[in-house]
């Protein structure tokens, strides 16, 4: 079962969540929370599988709940949800450690497969969009980035996390370099967990941000 706790500063909000939540057989109410600091202390004491966070809230608003849940190493999957249509909200929301991002908008079937999508640890945004953001938004690094062996990566490793970050898929990256898809899971669990990063959205973050792929550079 999925237990989904839902942040959101509207009461009328919080309850229509949870009258769409109610009659899907794998997803349930875990609680809800009307601020971001509400919503860290509920997933501290209810330890729910996802947190649907509205952007805009009093007191802290979503984007730093989002921050506080991944800082605190908490197991939590968040799906950011808002009215506001902005790139620069979906990239923030991708700095602090969302698994997707929705539109309140959405429509019932979608929101739930964005639900089970992002709960199951997979990212919710497209390659193609992902890599456009982080080329607007990121800065360039300066000359001479650190190599990947300062990182504390393998050669393959860093290879691996640069060709995530250009926005190919396990597959993908397996026929690139001639590896089993297998192995490149392997390399990929293992520079997260030297990293320090929780899903995919954030490798693809840190590739751009660490310099070990530069915005304009292309996978062919």
């Amino acid at each position: 079962m999925i237990r989904v706790l839902v942040a959101d500063d509207e009461a009328l909000i919080r309850d229509s969540f949870r009258l769409l939540l109610e009659p899907e057989p794998d997803i349930v109410w875990a609680g809800e929370a009307s601020n971001g600091r509400e919503a860290v202390e509920r997933v501290r004491e209810l330890h729910p599988d996802l947190v649907l966070m509205d952007v805009r809230m009093p007191v802290m608003d979503g984007l730093e709940a989002t921050k506080a849940i991944t800082a605190a190493g908490l197991a939590s999957r968040v799906l950011v949800l808002t009215t506001y249509d902005s790139d620069d909200y979906l990239y923030q929301a991708m700095r602090a450690g969302a698994g997707g991002f929705c539109l309140k908008d959405v429509r019932r079937g979608e929101l739930m497969h964005a639900i089970r999508t992002v709960a199951a640890g997979a990212a919710l945004l497209h390659p193609a969009l992902t890599r456009q953001l982080l080329e607007r938004f990121t800065p360039s690094p300066p000359p001479g980035a650190p190599p990947h062996d300062s990182l504390g990566l393998t050669e393959r490793e860093a290879e691996v996390l640069r060709l995530v970050a250009q926005g190919l898929s396990n597959q993908e990256i397996a026929a690139r370099i001639y590896l089993g898809e297998a192995t490149v899971k392997t390399h990929l669990a293992n520079l997260m967990r030297k990293l320090n990063l929780r899903d995919r959205v954030q490798a693809v973050v840190f590739g751009y941000e660490s310099g070990l792929v530069r915005p304009g550079e292309r996978t062919d």
